[in-house]
């Protein structure tokens, strides 16, 4: 694809971007100005962070894994972060700890989970995708379970408070934790930008990476650190969002089908962001808050998942 179609799938992009940030800030304001904004602001403040975590930690993790099927929440983060979170509330729910404590321990637990997750089913060299799929549902249903055993243990009012936690939802984020993680998350996209020259030599594959000289063990590692980040921090201000990384990423590659990192980045966080706002819109002028954001991608995504994976299991078949 020739660099001026790249810029103008970029510019288009960014202007639907931007349109809809327009129309979301400012429909049926009522002339309350300040209050809107400030309400809205603070969604739109979620929604960038979230776009730009979830799009640059798939998409790396989807060059890695050389698979576009898979994505952390596949392969049971969600579930891993509902049992992170049973496990705090169980053990400091009637304890009062300040929110940040909580934010950090929640963080920090998902991230030394997930990297020695994700490392124990990426160690091989060659993985077989329905293994990795069937393996993560293992590992989801057995994180789930143990969630389970220890909500049943739970106090009534703990557990009242725990389902509030374990659905996503842009409407009750604490804004002191969003300024809190906005440092963390430049420094994370700044490293995923300095990278992704490496990136793009991974997708060759393995061995030509090897022959060119990079250190893939050590490389996948650092990379698989970046995104356990970018994920517990996005799942630990806002929830778990199972498909939207899967959706974002494959949409990309099909509109803009280039290989390297730099604007596949760009253009799935803008497709990212113009996603969530466009929905939350959606969900609260037409729908009428009569059903939640993560509801809307998590039916539409598992649908375009089932899809995609028979369609490609049938042109492997043919």
């Amino acid at each position: 694809m020739k660099h001026k179609q790249i810029y103008f799938r970029l510019v288009m992009l960014l202007l639907l971007v931007l349109l809809s940030i327009g129309l979301f800030m400012t429909y049926q304001t009522y002339g309350n100005w300040q209050f809107a904004l400030t309400l809205r602001g603070k969604k739109l403040l979620a929604f960038v962070i979230v776009g730009l975590l979830t799009s640059f930690s798939t998409i790396s993790f989807q060059t890695i894994t050389q698979s576009h099927f898979l994505t952390p929440s596949i392969l049971g983060f969600d579930s891993l972060y509902v049992l992170v979170q049973t496990t705090l509330f169980f053990y400091f729910g009637q304890t009062p700890t300040h929110p940040m404590i909580m934010f950090g321990l929640n963080v920090g637990l998902m991230v030394i989970f997930s990297v020695i997750l994700f490392g124990f089913l990426l160690r091989k060299e060659s993985q077989d995708l329905f293994l990795l799929l069937m393996i993560g549902m293992v590992l989801g249903t057995f994180f789930r379970s143990v969630s389970t055993f220890l909500q049943v243990l739970m106090d009534p009012n703990e557990y009242d408070k725990l389902q509030g936690k374990l659905f996503a939802s842009f409407s009750n984020v604490d804004v002191s934790l969003l300024y809190m993680v906005i440092p963390i998350v430049i420094g994370i996209i700044l490293l995923f930008w300095i990278v992704s020259p490496t990136l793009d030599v991974f997708h060759l594959g393995t061995c030509q990476a090897i022959n060119l000289g990079i250190n893939v063990q050590r490389f996948r590692w650092f990379i698989l650190f970046l995104i356990s980040l970018s994920v517990a921090l996005s799942t630990a201000l806002i929830g778990p969002i199972t498909f939207l990384g899967f959706i974002v990423a494959n949409i990309t590659y099909q509109i803009l089908p280039v290989y390297k990192h730099r604007y596949l980045f760009v253009f799935s966080a803008l497709l990212s962001i113009l996603m969530l706002v466009l929905g939350q819109f959606l969900v609260e002028h037409i729908f009428h808050m009569n059903t939640t954001l993560s509801v809307v991608i998590e039916f539409s995504g598992g649908v375009y998942f089932i899809w995609k994976l028979l369609s490609e299991r049938g042109k492997t078949l043919q």
